[in-house]
Formats: structure tokens, sequence, C-alpha cells
């Protein structure tokens, strides 16, 4: 089972790492990379805090360290958008349905509402692990990013590390809650990459 698999390796690299798996892990998630930190960061509210007799409010520092792996992998994603998938879409979006219009668009949002953008998709499962390459394609105000980026991942990392604590062993219960929340999130962003594509080809069409 993959997600046993996903344990075992967090396991491991807590018992190898401490602390600085924290921001490993945390870093990779927020990379694009599709590692939970619902399963990342209870496990070291019980592994790191709890196993080892340390006072809950470790879990604050837990908080710390996960936001800072967060800000870490989120400035990876960043980077790639602006450097790389900014270029890439000019050139090449109209063949994915992205025109310049698009991504005038985006600039703006980023530009008006990026810092609220930010920081509720930090608080959110799976947008929180993609929303800083779109943020770094539309080229937003980086020292904001950093900021939101680590505020709303400060909360959301807190959090689970106090669930993870105060459930010990029975950790896992967090993600068997969160887990139904996975489908709806994904129905949502389908359901708004279809309206986009219907926006992107009713503007497409010429004028009668």
């Amino acid at each position: 089972m993959l997600e046993q698999a996903l344990l075992d390796f967090i396991s491991n690299i807590y018992t190898s790492m401490h602390w600085p798996g924290v921001v490993a892990l945390m870093a990779i998630e927020s990379a694009c990379i599709p590692l939970p930190s619902e399963l990342i960061m209870p496990l070291a509210g019980w592994m790191l805090i709890k196993e080892q007799f340390l006072p809950v409010t470790y879990t604050l520092l837990a908080g710390v360290y996960g936001a800072l792996g967060c800000v870490i992998g989120s400035v990876i994603a960043y980077g790639i958008g602006m450097w790389g998938g900014r270029p890439f879409l000019e050139k090449y979006g109209k063949y994915i349905l992205i025109s310049g219009r698009d991504l005038n668009l985006a600039d703006r949002w980023f530009e008006k509402s990026g810092d609220w953008t930010i920081f509720v998709s930090r608080l959110l499962p799976v947008v929180r692990t993609f929303i800083s390459l779109p943020a770094g394609i539309a080229r937003m105000h980086f020292a904001k990013f950093l900021i939101y980026t680590f505020l709303g991942s400060f909360i959301w990392c807190t959090g689970l590390a106090y669930g993870g604590y105060l459930l010990g062993e029975h950790w896992e219960q967090i993600r068997t809650v969160m887990r139904p929340l996975d489908p709806l999130i994904g129905v949502l962003i389908v359901a708004l990459i279809a309206f986009y594509i219907y926006r992107h080809i009713k503007h497409s069409k010429p004028a009668k």
C-alpha cells in the first residue's frame, strides 16, 4: 500500500534526521511533489515530541520547522514557474489554451489578491502543494510570497503537529478525517479547469 510505504519512509527519515527531517520532507511537499503533509506533520507530533516526552509547546517548534521547509520548497517551485514556466507559456501557451491575455489576468490577480490567495492556499490540502508554481509564473511580489507562505504554513503545520501530539499512536485518525476532502478539492479543481476552458473558448471566438 502506497500510504504505508510513505509512512515507513517518513518514519525512517525522522529516526535518522530528527528535526531536519521535518524541514526536508515539507520542502519536498511544497515543491509540487505530492508527499502529504497530513502524514508528515502529525507523525512529527507523535515521534519527535510525544514519544520523546517533550512538552506540547514543542508543537510550535514543529510548526516553525515545517513552515521553513515549506518556504524552501515553495521558493524552488516559484523559481521554476518564473524562470521556466513563464517563458514556456509565453511561447507555447496557446497550444494548451493559455494566452497572453490569461497570463496578464494572472499577473493582475496575484498583484491585487496574491496575499490572501497564498495564505489561504497554505491551509488547503492538495492546493497548498502546487500554488507556488502559478505564483511564480505570475511573478507575484517575492517578499510578500515568502511572508504569507510562512504564515499560512506555520498555522497548518502547527495544527497538524498538535493533532498528532494529542492523538499519540492514533495520529493516523487525522488523515482519516481529512482524506474525504481530497476528492472534494479535486472536483473543485476540475470544475475550475472546465470553467477556464469554457471561458477561453468563448473569448477566442471572433466577434460577430
